[in-house]
């Protein structure tokens, strides 16, 4: 039987966090929340105890932390979580962002780097969300384009609605590697979607394998439709992610052949979406069973801040960044 801690009770892990846990017969949960109710409300559902502190959490010996608050909030949760010298924490994303998820700062990065340190320094395995990674067409891409040589990324080409920004900007270092330079030019109109508010954003950036790239962040799209779009150009054939688990484009440029691949259309994009989180934490759980490394590590969470970070101070500045030189990663892992 493993045991979990679950740090807040809002609407995402009510949502897409403990309807899964809560199937799991191996797993056994404790609560915390700052509001004590919230956290009973979640535990009569689950079969949970209810602990009234950060460090009763910890106290409780659980194999892991899932710090699911808000991201405005995960900086002093983690840190009052590390305190205790936790054995795992896995976050949601972003991994710090104390003015909302549209509004990262180099601030940010500094902080989330800070909570990374403290982890390595106790000993505390840390691990990220980042369920697009487990959508079915990312890993098809991925297993397309070394089953057909497609070789090496070249060119990477995306937009993405502010909901799924921290999600892309992690998926171009999944597909085509860590990030080297950066710059950044910001829209001079805030405007609103899906309740967020933010101006829109291109940055434009040479990853450190050579690929060069370009990603919009922007509010202006409809929910109905494609939240994201992320093309890969590699020395052998293209492939375009778009949306949530959505159609998929494949150019084979030495089989000389298009195609578009979709799931099957008995679910949802949604019901996809939700999956996809399910697929994140069972890989979690399933690497602290076998004692291996989590699946994504805590230092993708510091990589997308990085990103993030440059580009804010290209566009304050009016420079390009070189991420490395300016925002060093110090990687627990080596």
């Amino acid at each position: 039987m493993l045991r979990l801690g679950i740090c807040g009770t809002g609407n995402v892990a009510r949502n897409n966090y403990l309807p899964y846990l809560a199937r799991r017969k191996d797993v056994k949960l404790s609560v915390y929340n700052r509001t004590r109710a919230r956290a009973e409300t979640c535990a009569a559902s689950l079969g949970a105890v209810v602990v009234d502190s950060p460090a009763d959490l910890v106290a409780a010996a659980p194999d892991g932390v899932l710090v699911l608050t808000r991201e405005m909030d995960r900086y002093e949760a983690a840190m009052a979580l590390l305190d205790s010298g936790p054995r795992r924490l896995f976050f949601e994303k972003p991994l710090v962002a104390r003015n909302g998820q549209a509004h990262v700062t180099e601030e940010d990065f500094f902080l989330g780097r800070e909570m990374l340190d403290k982890a390595a320094r106790v000993q505390c395995e840390t691990a990220m969300v980042f369920n697009y990674r487990f959508f079915e067409q990312t890993r098809l891409a991925r297993e397309l384009a070394a089953s057909r040589d497609f070789g090496q990324v070249v060119q990477v080409a995306g937009w993405a609605h502010y909901a799924c920004w921290s999600h892309c900007i992690d998926l171009v270092a999944f597909l085509a590697g860590p990030v080297r330079t950066l710059t950044a030019l910001e829209g001079g109109v805030e405007r609103k979607g899906a309740g967020i508010a933010a101006p829109d954003v291109a940055a434009a950036f040479v990853c450190e394998a050579g690929a060069t790239g370009t990603l919009v962040g922007l509010t202006g799209m409809d929910f109905r439709f494609p939240l994201f779009e992320l093309g890969c150009n590699f020395e052998n054939g293209r492939i375009v992610l778009r949306g949530l688990d959505g159609d998929m484009d494949v150019l084979d440029y030495r089989g000389n052949r298009e195609q578009r691949i979709g799931l099957p259309r008995d679910k949802s994009r949604w019901d996809r979406y939700g999956a996809s989180f399910e697929k994140s934490l069972s890989a979690w759980i399933d690497s602290i069973r076998d004692e291996l490394p989590a699946p994504v590590p805590g230092v993708a969470g510091l990589r997308e801040l990085q990103f993030e970070a440059a580009l804010r101070r290209s566009v304050r500045e009016k420079r390009p960044v070189v991420l490395d030189a300016e925002f060093p990663v110090r990687d627990p892992a080596g």
